[in-house]
């Protein structure tokens, strides 16, 4: 198994870990990982490569690494104002997402399953306040994916880094800032060390997923029993991570503002600015059918979860927010 970041890297690497254990412990050994960091056997965005060419068994990657195979792969694991980690699985898992997924990855002698969720990423880290939409040209920043085409498109110097190699990019003032994961994993890159601004709400992951892939023939030469105890290891994983992220974000947030980090919020002229140019940026790939029908598959979930949503928990949240405020 090769992987796009270091061993131990919070919440992307723990999904990665405890899938694989899941997995060696289910098959009593069978079927057991050498885990492979970016970089060892090849670099954070060759895994894709390695793994269809079969050069390697199975990634543990974010697949909007890969839209230089195709656009499509955004959806993936996530698109700017796009679906939240709840909103994903419900999709993935009830509406047809991991058919499409299957479908697409085929195309390149892979398989994959969902396997990992990092939930909402804030907006991230700057050397910088961003007062108007003016201060994003020339802004050197990480952002790899959809959100990072947005920021093209909005003047930004667009750096796609390996999640390794970002806390020395930011050091040595390479790049003016950078998004990541959340409070928690960013907190143990250190980012807190560098600069002092964090901006909470970020527009381009509202809940980003992980995937492991195989090789198609590897999968294939699986047994069925084989092949469920992977995809369920993965589901469990997946929970896991989600919880993790969740549960640890909020403690890593006031221990990050206990240090001295100012938490900020985008203005509004900079979010229209994210919403113009991300509209722009998911329709240029509609020509393509097969981003076309991830798109609408996935338009047509969101609206059909945001429309119970708002039946079932908008009352119940505002009087919560209520009776707590009393």
């Amino acid at each position: 198994m090769v992987t796009s970041v270091p061993d131990g890297f919070a919440v992307f690497d723990d999904a990665a870990q405890l899938a694989i254990d899941y997995i060696t412990a289910m098959t009593d050994g069978q079927i057991s990982f050498n885990k492979m960091p970016a970089g060892s056997l090849v670099g954070a965005f060759e895994v894709f490569d390695a793994v269809s060419s079969g050069q390697a068994d199975v990634y543990h990657s974010a697949e909007y690494y890969f839209l230089n195979q195709h656009p499509a792969f955004a959806f993936f694991t996530a698109v700017p104002f796009g679906m939240t980690a709840q909103e994903m699985a419900n999709w993935y898992y009830r509406r047809g997402g991991q058919e499409l997924h299957d479908n697409l990855s085929s195309l390149f002698n892979l398989k994959p399953l969902m396997c990992g969720q990092t939930a909402m990423q804030p907006g991230g880290w700057f050397n910088k306040e961003i007062n108007s939409a003016d201060d994003l040209q020339g802004l050197r920043f990480r952002m790899p994916g959809q959100g990072g085409q947005v920021l093209g498109r909005l003047g930004a110097s667009v750096q796609n880094i390996p999640g390794g190699e970002i806390y020395q990019a930011l050091a040595s003032g390479q790049i003016d800032g950078a998004e990541w994961i959340g409070p928690y994993a960013d907190e143990r890159m250190g980012f807190q060390e560098v600069t002092k601004t964090y901006y909470a709400a970020g527009f381009h992951e509202p809940g980003s997923t992980l995937s492991m892939v195989f090789n198609l023939e590897i999968w294939e030469s699986l047994t069925p029993q084989q092949q469920t105890i992977c995809k369920v290891a993965c589901e469990a994983a997946h929970a896991q991570n989600t919880a993790l992220s969740l549960a640890e974000n909020g403690a890593a947030l006031a221990r990050l503002q206990a240090g001295g980090v100012q938490v900020r919020q985008f203005p509004n002229d900079v979010w229209d600015a994210f919403g113009r140019a991300s509209l722009e940026v998911r329709e240029e790939s509609m020509g393509d059918p097969i981003y076309a029908e991830i798109a609408n598959s996935v338009a047509a979930s969101m609206k059909e979860s945001s429309d119970w949503y708002e039946i079932a928990d908008g009352e119940f949240m505002r009087q919560r927010n209520r009776v707590n405020a009393g």
